[in-house]
């Protein structure tokens, strides 16, 4: 499937606004997937199609989390988790893309997991910096990403947990094992 039969499909799938998101997310996934030497058409097929089930009603991805071999601990969390592993089932239920690699990125670009490959900080960076993105702090982030991807998915852990905290939110204890995982990694550099 081509560039543009993919972002034909998820166009279909989102409002205007979470389109033009996706766009970035897949230019700025490119970008970063040349940088680190990672397979760029697996970056922008997975940047493509990781918000594939952000619109989907809470009703509809809570009855495919229950339904399906999908973490059922996700039901305790917040519901923003939900879309990425409803996502990567919906996409090869519905799309048919079976590429594990591509699956896993978007299983986890909301949680992270405790073994990331490059692709899966590729993705998940990419949605925390692409130019439609506006927070304090994400001018950093962007020029940490092109240094150390390491370095830029601590910094979006970091502040996706600080976030959560702050306004009292559970946290899913995946973005955990993720932070410890990746902290370990560069210890041991």
């Amino acid at each position: 499937m081509n560039r543009e039969e993919a972002l034909s499909i998820v166009k279909q799938q989102m409002h205007e606004k979470r389109y033009i998101h996706t766009v970035g997310v897949m230019e700025t996934a490119i970008e970063l997937a040349r940088s680190y030497g990672v397979d760029e058409k697996k970056a922008e097929t997975a940047a493509i199609f990781h918000d594939y089930a952000k619109c989907r009603a809470i009703p509809e991805m809570e009855e495919i989390i229950k339904r399906e071999a999908l973490p059922k601990d996700l039901l305790h969390y917040n519901k923003e988790l939900w879309h990425a592993p409803v996502g990567a089932y919906l996409v090869e239920k519905e799309v048919g893309i079976t590429d594990p690699e591509i699956l896993q990125a978007i299983t986890y670009h909301t949680s992270g997991h405790e073994k990331m490959t490059m692709l899966d900080k590729v993705i998940y960076v990419a949605d925390y910096i692409e130019p439609g993105r506006k927070f304090p702090g994400v001018e950093e982030a962007r020029e940490l990403a092109y240094k150390d991807i390491n370095q830029a998915l601590l910094f979006a852990l970091k502040r996706t947990i600080q976030f959560l905290m702050e306004k009292d939110q559970t946290i899913y204890p995946l973005t955990f094992q993720t932070y410890n995982a990746v902290i370990k990694e560069e210890i041991n550099k």
